[in-house]
């Protein structure tokens, strides 16, 4: 096609739209083939973040047009939870709602809980996106959502779980591992950042009540790709088709599953 002329007849300048678009085809182009580290072209930790507050805004509305008031947004009821994505199990083995496995790490019990998980995500995601890429990131913090519900089912099948934190412990679970791997200075002292994260994430986690087996289950996932994610550049880029795969698979899935869950609210 050509955009020159597409964008000189609607009045703009089709030279500059021209460049513009033939940037932006090359950016996709290098990163599908690997070339190009997809955190350059789009950060997933802002995509991530926008997608949590937006869920939790609808959901704020929405109850406070059933009358929660403030509730909605400090503390919401657990059934208002469940209809927003909370996992629990019961529906996901009886009715088929296998869609919150990912769903309900995008649902927040409260404000406070919301900011706490965001906090984290923007200073912990941040910097794993920024070593090993957005398709890793994404591929990461997908399954280890997935490895946390799992978890949850084997220690409290019957209670409604909601929250990143179980992704969160998958991305600290990965750096503790990964960057002791890496080795050096640099490595190490993120290694044992994270690892301070961890400790006092999961104290504060017994403090509040919070979902351990959850967290537990995210950091296992999280180490165990650590442990066999390939640091080199070379294999990186041998195993970059692999991944890229994997990246789209895991957008997949939370796209669908996010779908599945407005179809719910909608007809609920």
């Amino acid at each position: 096609m050509d955009w020159k002329q597409f964008f000189d007849r609607l009045g703009m300048n089709g030279t500059r739209w021209q460049w513009r678009i033939m940037r932006w085809e090359r950016q996709i182009k290098g990163v599908a083939q690997g070339q190009i580290p997809a955190s350059e072209f789009v950060s997933l930790t802002k995509v991530l973040i926008a997608t949590n507050l937006i869920l939790f805004s609808l959901m704020a509305v929405h109850g406070t047009l059933l009358g929660q008031g403030m509730r909605s947004i400090l503390s919401p009821s657990t059934q208002l939870l469940v209809h927003w994505g909370g996992q629990f199990w019961p529906l996901v083995l009886n009715e088929g709602q296998w869609w919150r496995c990912l769903t309900y790490a995008f649902t927040h019990g409260g404000l406070i809980h919301l900011a706490f998980n965001m906090v984290v995500l923007y200073q912990i995601g941040g910097l794993i996106e920024a070593e090993i890429g957005l398709g890793r990131t994404l591929t990461l913090y997908t399954l280890t959502a997935l490895t946390a519900t799992l978890a949850g089912y084997y220690w409290h099948p019957m209670v409604p779980v909601v929250g990143a934190s179980g992704s969160l412990f998958g991305l600290i679970g990965f750096a503790v591992v990964y960057y002791h791997r890496m080795g050096g200075p640099q490595g190490i002292h993120i290694r044992n950042f994270m690892f301070r994260w961890a400790v006092f994430a999961f104290i504060f986690g017994l403090v509040v009540g919070a979902d351990n087996a959850g967290h537990l289950g995210g950091a296992a996932g999280g180490a165990l790709i650590g442990l066999f994610l390939p640091a080199g550049i070379r294999a990186r880029k041998t195993l970059a088709p692999l991944f890229n795969v994997l990246a789209l698979a895991s957008a997949a899935a939370i796209v669908v599953s996010l779908a599945l869950l407005a179809v719910s609210i909608i007809s609920n």
